[in-house]
């Protein structure tokens, strides 16, 4: 995939999450992921982050949500122009607003506002101003919570094109403060107006939510079987793509329903859905805490998981060329000789093309686990992407560096794919350079010409170690 390429994959990305189809758009987020790293694209990896970040919170992934969100948070302070910060705070608004952290929340909507003001992005302005809305209406001050709506659609309207989902979104809080402030027929005129919208036919997860609000402005005014009837078919949607934490938020609201009308039989119907409910939520939980062990996504989680290669668990080609630049600085003093071996798969082409990506991908993590068990423990791995990884060994001369590339070739050699029956060889081209006693000063140099030795070997017939 080349650049011009790259910049269709951002747009095509942008486009299936802005239109709601938010399962396409995580798909196309890691394809995005993948080929942004394997070229070194910064905005590439941000524009994937952010997209995946506001994808799974539109079906309910809070988590992988918020793993997303402080990934491109990280990376995009270092990178980032002001359009990346400018979805970073975005993004942001909805990991504060969901901890009930509302001075954060509103700083954020602030700094948003701000920003987007200046760059013209009246859709953020437009999105911001809705936010604020929807803190204010959670505080109970729901004449703030409209005037912010009302002035959140002023600001929708001056984006081009025009986001029929995002008037959608406002309508809603507009709707919701209505009902605050006890003014049912204009709440009721903006519901029918929503309910009856075509726009909403692919976004189930507003549809729940509109479903949920109408049952409340039933509530509100004690029409408590209609209510019920309302949140059920909002049960029944948010279930339907399994939004976990929706679906508790809706099934409390159901059973304080019965309740209020009295109805043992439902309510104990009720009350067994919801024990299932928060059976499902305590094993999800459970999981993510065993497979995480920190459900705050600490700082040294943010940092290993932009250090780190998301498919084989390796370092990615930032940290390997920042940590090598300080390597070779430090041989400098110590006199000390540093070797780049390039070790490339020779078949992955045609796995890929004959049997599908997910074999590929498994072809990729099998030599990433065979060679991190041949290095040392102080030498270091990473992919580069595709199939391309650099191993860097320190303290080492060449001459072994060559033993330890005809070790990696070997032990690749031996590693076997089944597929379907049939045993896949694997085979891969390597390329060796050193830093030429201490006169190889950055990470780049040293890598172009152990990549220049691998494109010989790759010349020469593949299958062989060429050096530099």
């Amino acid at each position: 995939m080349d650049k011009s390429e790259l910049i269709l994959l951002q747009k095509k990305v942008t486009s299936l999450r802005s239109e709601g189809n938010y399962k396409e758009s995580i798909n196309a987020c890691y394809q995005l992921l993948e080929n942004g790293m394997k070229l070194n694209d910064t905005k590439s990896i941000l524009i994937a982050h952010m997209n995946n970040a506001f994808s799974y919170y539109s079906i309910g992934a809070l988590e992988e949500a918020f793993n997303s969100i402080e990934v491109h948070e990280e990376l995009c302070n270092i990178h980032g122009d002001e359009e990346d910060q400018l979805n970073s705070l975005l993004a942001l608004f909805f990991l504060h607003e969901y901890n009930k952290d509302y001075d954060k929340a509103k700083y954020s909507i602030k700094q948003t506002i701000l920003l987007g003001k200046k760059l013209k992005h009246y859709d953020a302005v437009s999105m911001a101003y809705n936010n604020y809305s929807t803190i204010h209406a959670e505080e109970g001050n729901y004449e703030k919570a409209l005037e912010m709506a009302e002035t959140a659609l002023v600001f929708a309207k001056c984006h081009e094109p025009m986001s029929p989902i995002l008037e959608f979104r406002i309508k809603m809080n507009s709707a919701n403060a209505y009902i605050g402030l006890n003014e049912f027929a204009a709440s009721k005129v903006l519901i029918d107006e929503l309910m009856n919208d075509s726009i909403l036919d692919p976004f189930s997860r507003k549809k729940a939510q509109l479903h949920s609000l109408q049952g409340r402005w039933y509530m509100k005014q004690q029409f408590y079987k209609e209510a019920f009837e309302s949140l059920t078919d909002a049960r029944n949607l948010a279930a339907s793509y399994t939004d976990i934490h929706l679906l508790k938020v809706i099934q409390e609201q159901r059973v304080a329903l019965c309740e209020l009308m009295n109805d043992v039989h439902t309510g104990y119907e009720v009350q067994k859905e919801y024990i299932l409910l928060l059976t499902e939520i305590g094993k999800r939980d459970l999981a993510l805490a065993a497979l995480k062990l920190d459900v705050k996504h600490t700082v040294t989680s943010i940092e290993k998981r932009a250090n780190t290669d998301y498919l084989t668990g390796l370092y990615n080609r930032s940290y390997m060329e920042t940590t090598t630049d300080l390597l070779l600085k430090q041989a400098v003093t110590r006199n000390e000789s540093i070797v780049c071996i390039v070790l490339d798969l020779d078949n992955l082409k045609a796995i890929n093309d004959r049997f599908g990506h997910l074999y590929g991908d498994e072809m990729i993590k099998l030599v990433s686990q065979t060679c991190s068990a041949t290095i040392r423990r102080e030498d270091l791995i990473g992919r580069f992407g595709g199939d391309e990884f650099v191993i860097i060994l320190n303290g080492v001369s060449l001459e072994d560096g060559k033993k330890k590339a005809e070790q990696l070739a070997e032990v690749v050699q031996h590693t076997k794919l089944e597929i379907d029956g049939e045993i896949i060889d694997i085979t891969a081209s390597i390329g060796i350079s050193d830093n030429s006693e201490c006169t190889t000063p950055k990470f780049k140099e040293l890598f172009h010409r152990a990549d220049m030795a691998l494109y010989e070997a790759k010349t020469n017939g593949k299958n062989q170690i060429c050096c530099r």
